[in-house]
């Protein structure tokens, strides 16, 4: 039975995109605006298996500077044109939507289309990665999928390039499109979500931003579980200097009221978390930093100087377990060594035990 997404869903489903961010993503503070402005009646999400796997799917998602998208201001159908581009191409219209990425401001942009497409209950990377190239479609691989993207004076159309290609060209369309840019990612079907995305991730979303907006003032731990996560730590900022050899990347110093001191390693997101020289968080692992008074969820320039915060760390969705997958987020990926954690092991199948 579908789930039933209504507008006073919105600041739930935005507090779990805040927290799928992990500290980037951008904030949701323009689209809750914009949908605030125009509100939709209530509409039913389909879990995957509920649609015929043969329906036609498409995913919409924000690329570029999240501080350009607060000052240039999108219109109400920012997708319009890459979408009807999108359509022309495949010569076939689209009457399905899932979300691209579930993290930050995109966990709200699917709800910016007109209400006459079905939402589909998953996405394309179950937490805010930065690239392009990162959207589990193009990490399994899957033939077929077809960019769109605004360009500024128009809409580019890619058709069967390679990942790398996709997030360079992409990048470039936004750079002349003035730092921002709507991007529709088709070619692809209901069926395809099984296999090759985060199901059920808006749910997931959707409970997490519910469990935070009802917790976040009681005890931190009493939050962790309201989030479905671990506090590892309590701590204060000390100081961010940029990391040696790459200038987008910040270490972040922490020390706790205990004596731990801690390093958080951030890039547009947080992407590792270092305690007394060990490695105990790491992308593609959600690391959630909420300020210690206050208890917003802390962006990555939210870092300042004497800043109490708390630690948690959210599992990652099964999807990125495999190690293929795995290896695709994790800090590696970024050019940063001896941050890697292992994937976490496959389950066992019941009628399977593990060898002795």
């Amino acid at each position: 039975m579908p789930r039933t997404l209504a507008s006073h869903d919105v600041p739930a489903l935005a507090a779990g995109a805040a927290l799928l961010g992990a500290g980037g993503g951008g904030a949701t503070t323009v689209l809750e605006l914009m949908l605030r402005g125009a509100p939709h009646p209530p509409r039913p999400v389909h879990a995957v298996g509920e649609l015929d796997p043969s329906t036609p799917c498409l995913a919409v998602a924000v690329m570029g500077s999240t501080m350009l998208f607060t000052e240039r201001l999108p219109s109400l159908d920012p997708f319009a044109a890459p979408v009807a581009a999108l359509e022309r191409w495949l010569g076939t219209p689209v009457p399905a939507v899932c979300w691209a990425e579930i993290g930050g401001m995109n966990g709200l942009t699917p709800l910016a289309l007109p209400p006459r497409r079905r939402l589909v209950d998953a996405d394309l990377m179950g937490r805010a990665l930065p690239d392009l190239d990162q959207f589990s479609l193009l990490v399994d691989d899957v033939p077929g999928v077809v960019f769109a993207g605004t360009t500024g004076a128009g809409v580019v159309v890619l058709d069967g390039s390679r990942p790398a290609d996709v997030e360079k060209i992409l990048r470039t369309a936004t750079t002349t499109a003035g730092g921002w840019a709507g991007i529709v990612v088709g070619g692809f079907t209901v069926g395809d979500l099984a296999r090759h995305a985060l199901v059920g991730s808006v749910s997931r979303a959707l409970d997490a931003g519910r469990g935070f907006l009802a917790a976040r003032h009681g005890d931190p731990r009493e939050l962790a579980r309201a989030i479905g996560g671990e506090l590892v730590g309590e701590a204060r900022v000390l100081g961010t200097a940029p990391l040696a050899g790459d200038a987008r990347v910040t270490s972040v110093d922490l020390v706790a009221p205990d004596g731990p001191v801690y390093r958080l390693v951030t890039r547009t997101e947080h992407l590792a978390l270092v305690r007394d020289g060990q490695v105990v968080v790491s992308a593609p692992t959600v690391l959630v930093v909420v300020d210690a008074v206050t208890r917003e969820v802390v962006p990555v320039g939210g870092l300042r100087r004497g800043r109490g915060v708390l630690l948690y760390a959210v599992p990652a969705p099964a999807w990125w377990h495999e190690p293929r997958r795995h290896a695709r987020a994790s800090p590696s990926a970024y050019g940063l060594q001896g941050l890697d954690l292992p994937a976490p092991a496959a389950p066992v199948p019941a009628d399977r035990p593990e060898a002795p």
